[in-house]
C-alpha cells in the first residue's frame, strides 16, 4: 500500500487543526487528568484542574473509562462552551488520550435540515388536504356538469352553493384581518377584494410591550391556492411560528420565511411582502423588503397638504431563491405624519383608455389636505375606480394607515 509522504500528512493535520479546533486530555490509570492542551478554551473547557478527577469535570466520560475497546468514538456530544465536539478516546498503555474534533457546523447543519424536512412534511400534509378538497370539488362539478340536461334547476343549485363556499372563504380572510387600533398611535385598513379570491393579506401586533410589528404581503396569481397561502404566511407571523427568529427584526423575518415559503414547495407560488417594527419609546421604524412597493410617509397634519417620502427598500421575492439575504432600513417617524402600506392593486389601475396610474398622481392623492370628517382610504378607493371606470377592480384592492 503506498505510504503518503510525510510532507502531506503534515499539511493535512495542519488543515485539521484549523478547521477542527483540536483540544486533548491525557487520563492515567487513576481516571485523574494529568495533562490537557488545544484549543480548551474553544469548549468551554479552559478551567480543567489537572491531578483531579476526569470524569467529575467531564461528566460525557462518566462509565466510559477504563475503555472496553479502543480506538473509541462518541459522537456529537454537546460542550460547556456551546460548541459540539466528536469525542475520540484511545488507550495507551495505562493511559486515556481523549481528542475533541469540533463538529458543530455539521451539527446545525444536520438540525437545519430536520427542522426542513419537518417543515416539509407540514406543508405536503397541507397539500394533501387541499389537493383533496379540489379533487372532491372537481367529482362534485363533473357530477353536476353531467346532470345539465336532466335537471338545470338542480345545477343552479350547486351554482348558488359553491358561489356559498367562495362568500365564506372571503368572509374568512376578512376575518383573520386585525382590528382598528385607536392608541398609542392609530391604525385602520380597507381590503376590497377583486372579483377573484385573490392573495392579499396583512396584519399587525405588539411583538413586545416597546415594539410593534406591521406588514402586508401580496401573493402571486388568484384563487384558492393564493388566497390559503396568504393566510397561512399571516398566521404565521401572527403567531410567531418561525423558529429561533427575533420577530424584531425585519431582515430576520423575511430570510425565516423564505426558507419555509419556497415557491418549490409552494405550487409554484411566491410573494412580495413588507414588514416593519416601530419601537414606540425612540419613534423608529425598522423595516425590510422583499419585492413589495414601498410604504409612503406622508408628514404634517392631515388638514394640510403634506410631503411624501417613499421607504423602498430592496429584496428577492419570498419563495425565488433559497439563499436570497435581505438587509432593514430605518426611519424616524416624527408626528404628525401618516404611514400608508399598501398591495400594487391600490395604484396599479388602468384605465378605460388603457393608459396607467402614474406614481405622482398616487402620491398627490396621498398628500391631500383631509376635510374633517373625511375619509382618506375612502376617498382613495373612490379615486382608483374612477381611474378605472368601473367599480370592479381587477386587483385586490389593500391599503393600512398608521397616523403617528
Amino acid at each position: 500500500m503506498l505510504d503518503i509522504p510525510d510532507r502531506i500528512s503534515e499539511w493535512l493535520l495542519l488543515l485539521v487543526r484549523s478547521q477542527r479546533s483540536i483540544a486533548y486530555l491525557l487520563i492515567d490509570d487513576e481516571l485523574v487528568l494529568s495533562q490537557a492542551g488545544g484549543e480548551l478554551e474553544h469548549y468551554g473547557l479552559g478551567d480543567l484542574k489537572h491531578q483531579h478527577s476526569a470524569s467529575d469535570q467531564l461528566p460525557f466520560l462518566e462509565g466510559l473509562l477504563p475503555l472496553a475497546e479502543t480506538p473509541f468514538l462518541l459522537e456529537s456530544v454537546g460542550m460547556p462552551g456551546g460548541s459540539v465536539a466528536d469525542v475520540h478516546l484511545f488507550a495507551d498503555e495505562d493511559r486515556t488520550w481523549v481528542v475533541l474534533l469540533d463538529v458543530t457546523a455539521e451539527h446545525d447543519q444536520a438540525r437545519k435540515m430536520q427542522q426542513k424536512a419537518y417543515d416539509m412534511t407540514l406543508l405536503s400534509q397541507r397539500e394533501a388536504r387541499l389537493i383533496a378538497k379540489l379533487e372532491a370539488a372537481h367529482k362534485e362539478l363533473t357530477l353536476a356538469h353531467r346532470d345539465l340536461a336532466e335537471s338545470r334547476d338542480e345545477l343552479l343549485r350547486v351554482h348558488n352553493r359553491l358561489r356559498r363556499e367562495l362568500h365564506d372563504a372571503e368572509r374568512y380572510v376578512l376575518a383573520i384581518l386585525p382590528e382598528p387600533v385607536a392608541e398609542p398611535f392609530a391604525l385602520e385598513w380597507l381590503f376590497v377584494p377583486s372579483t377573484e379570491l385573490g392573495g392579499d393579506s396583512f396584519g399587525y401586533h405588539w411583538v413586545d410591550r416597546e415594539h410593534f410589528a406591521l406588514y402586508l404581503l401580496d401573493v402571486c396569481g388568484h384563487g384558492v391556492g393564493s388566497a390559503l397561502l396568504s393566510i397561512t404566511v399571516t398566521n404565521t407571523l401572527r403567531s410567531g411560528a418561525l423558529p429561533k427568529t427575533d420577530f424584531r427584526m425585519p431582515e430576520a423575518v423575511l430570510a425565516a420565511l423564505n426558507q419555509v415559503f419556497q415557491a418549490e414547495h409552494q405550487n409554484g407560488l411566491y410573494f412580495t411582502i413588507w414588514y416593519g417594527v416601530y419601537h414606540q419609546p425612540t419613534g423608529m421604524l425598522r423595516y425590510a423588503s422583499a419585492g413589495h412597493p414601498p410604504p409612503i410617509l406622508v408628514s404634517g397634519a392631515r388638514e394640510e397638504r403634506g410631503e411624501a417620502k417613499s421607504l423602498s427598500a430592496v429584496g428577492c421575492p419570498v419563495g425565488f431563491l433559497p439563499d436570497a439575504t435581505y438587509e432593514s432600513k430605518e426611519c424616524s417617524l416624527a408626528g404628525p405624519a401618516r404611514l400608508f402600506l399598501f398591495s400594487d392593486g391600490a395604484y396599479e389601475i388602468t384605465g378605460p383608455d388603457g393608459t396607467m396610474l402614474e406614481s405622482a398622481e398616487f402620491e398627490e392623492v396621498l398628500t391631500r389636505a383631509v376635510p374633517e370628517g373625511a375619509s382618506e382610504l375612502k376617498d382613495l378607493l373612490d379615486f382608483a375606480r374612477n381611474f378605472s371606470g368601473s367599480k370592479e377592480l381587477d386587483d385586490d384592492f389593500s391599503i393600512i394607515k398608521m397616523t403617528i
